[in-house]
């Protein structure tokens, strides 16, 4: 019945269920723009474009455009801080209908409880959730995580209608160095999307990673990491996010040969800017003020990742396609006026009208254990005479320099040094309350007073803190731990400003913009406090993630990535 009605209303016999009226449709097939046309759709799906269509509702399209949903190819929802439905309220504002999503920060802490979690969730969304299934758990066995997923473990995921393929492959070495459990997940991958995570690899170990089945890649940063990756065949996913922004340095690859085999992604972006800049349409924006012609900028928004991922039925707007449309009345500064998903009306004269159902509870037990903590679990014995290795955090980067220096000392300990800002950095194991804490010092942050500490620390998710005294580090870690994860900063023994994240440790249920209102006052106290970069938490975030070049902290200790392993924070001379 359903077939014998999608072919009358194509054919105009019978009334559609709605109607776009006079719009123009961007045309990813031709280039061009189908002005002055009608569509019409049957439940979810476009049954027809062209003149003379009626519906039982009927949408004035005259004066707009009518592009395909956005798809955003590759994201971590966890970064957002807010729950899934929270963030699909969010994305869906900008014209965002689908995005792939590697739960790999849950999956750290929670392993398949923490994947099933952001399934189930995602079931009631006014988006499409796709997710990957993660390769990485951990990204390390240099670092304490919550849970560790084998091949066998995730092997099950592929049945799932929403699993599309395998995580971002963030262990090249592992591809490289032949680690057998690394080679077992691409093994059992065999035949679906495996997504790929290779910064600045070239050369015979990129063609080897390629020949292992891994075919994308978003951590390119340079206009010639990219060419050389798209002339091996693999499709590049451009980001920009909030702590890595890619798009300027890598718009000028895109041409007539290659714009089929590049993406836009977020990979991580906090709230503050879904609310003031937006989400894959801002990368829209941008591309057309970089002179990219604007039905090209909209295309590469939806219809390369829709065919990268084997997505048949959404990307683009033609008759048998899901009726995923954004309706802008300004294609230059993507105006959005309308977004309808699946022949649904989501987004009507730019204000949201879709109603979000009842959520069914979905539980989670407690995530954040740690042991017992003094102030003397943040000291490391001083050696006299003897210099240490320091992080040098680096301004919007999550890569990290290294600094040999003699370290300040004072009663047998070394202890922060403001002057140079050398302050104390701390990570602290909090899945199993076990007695990993590791040590070190950064450079970078530039704090004068305080400390401020987070349970979200790239991959892992132990709690990280840095600190100008160590009695604020612990008050810091242990607000942490009443309130089951978030950010806190602490002055003078004081709590100043802190966000709880009870949900795995990454995650609220309070509005996006609650958040972001919080996430503000926390920032504002950084400034206070000294703080020289624009978000200390995020820059925080990954000093623990050690396959990002150079120095990163774990729980188990000091960690140099281009040696892969741990290194003493004391240097030889």
């Amino acid at each position: 019945m359903s077939l014998d009605a999608m072919i009358d209303t194509a054919m105009g016999k019978i009334k559609a269920d709605i109607v776009i009226k006079h719009v123009n449709v961007l045309n990813f097939f031709t280039g061009q723009i189908d002005k002055d046309v009608d569509i019409a759709i049957f439940k979810d799906t476009i049954a027809g474009i062209g003149k003379d269509y009626h519906g039982k509702k009927e949408i004035n399209g005259k004066g707009k455009y009518a592009t395909a949903g956005f798809i955003d190819a590759h994201v971590h929802i966890e970064s957002s801080m807010v729950h899934v439905s929270e963030y699909a309220k969010a994305v869906v504002r900008h014209g965002t209908t689908s995005v792939i999503a590697d739960p790999h920060e849950i999956a750290n802490i929670l392993g398949l409880d923490g994947i099933r979690f952001m399934l189930y969730s995602a079931k009631y969304c006014p988006i499409n959730v796709f997710l990957m299934a993660p390769s990485c758990v951990p990204a390390t066995h240099f670092e304490t995580s919550g849970s560790v997923m084998r091949a066998f473990d995730i092997n099950p995921l592929f049945s799932e209608k929403w699993v599309l393929g395998l995580g971002e492959m963030m262990n090249f070495p592992g591809v490289l160095n032949k680690d057998p459990m690394v080679l077992d997940k691409i093994s059992i991958a065999t035949g679906k999307i495996i997504d790929g995570h290779a910064p600045g690899l070239t050369g015979k170990e990129l063609n080897a990673y390629i020949a292992a089945g891994i075919y994308s890649d978003h951590e390119t940063t340079t206009k010639e990491e990219a060419l050389e990756k798209l002339g091996k065949g693999m499709h590049i996913m451009i980001r920009e996010g909030t702590a890595t922004k890619d798009l300027d340095a890598l718009l000028p690859i895109i041409n007539e040969f290659n714009h089929m085999r590049i993406m836009f992604c977020t990979d991580d972006r906090h709230p503050h800017d879904l609310i003031n800049q937006g989400h894959i349409n801002y990368m829209i924006k941008r591309s057309i003020q970089s002179g990219v012609p604007p039905i090209l900028a909209y295309k590469i928004a939806s219809y390369p990742a829709s065919r990268y991922f084997g997505l048949k039925d959404i990307g683009a707007i033609a008759p048998g396609y899901k009726a995923d449309i954004v309706l802008l009345d300004d294609l230059e500064n993507v105006g959005i006026t309308s977004v309808v998903k699946s022949g649904r009306v989501i987004i009507d004269k730019s204000e949201l009208v879709y109603e979000q159902p009842v959520k069914i509870p979905y539980e989670l037990r407690g995530t954040v254990n740690i042991k017992w903590l003094t102030e003397d679990d943040f000291k490391i014995k001083a050696e006299p005479g003897r210099s240490v290795r320091i992080i040098k955090a680096i301004p919007h980067q999550i890569i990290t320099g290294e600094i040999i220096d003699r370290p300040k000392e004072e009663n047998g300990v070394i202890v922060p040094d403001l002057e140079r800002d050398y302050l104390m950095l701390a990570v602290v194991e909090r899945h199993r309350a076990s007695d990993n804490i590791g040590l070190a010092l950064i450079h970078g942050f530039g704090l004068k007073k305080g400390a401020i500490a987070s349970s979200v620390a790239h991959d892992s998710h132990n709690i990280i803190t840095v600190g100008t005294n160590f009695a604020d580090m612990l008050r810091a870690v242990i607000r942490i731990r009443s309130r089951q994860g978030g950010f806190a900063a602490a002055v003078g023994g004081e709590i100043k400003a802190n966000l709880p994240l009870p949900i795995a440790g990454l995650m609220t249920e309070m509005p996006v913009e609650e958040v972001d209102k919080k996430m503000q006052e926390l920032l504002a106290v950084t400034k206070e406090m000294g703080s020289v970069l624009d978000d200390p938490f995020m820059q925080l975030g990954f000093m623990a993630l050690p396959v990002i070049p150079k120095l990163k902290l774990t729980d188990k200790g000091l960690f140099d990535v281009e040696k892969f392993d741990f290194v003493d924070i004391f240097v030889k001379e």
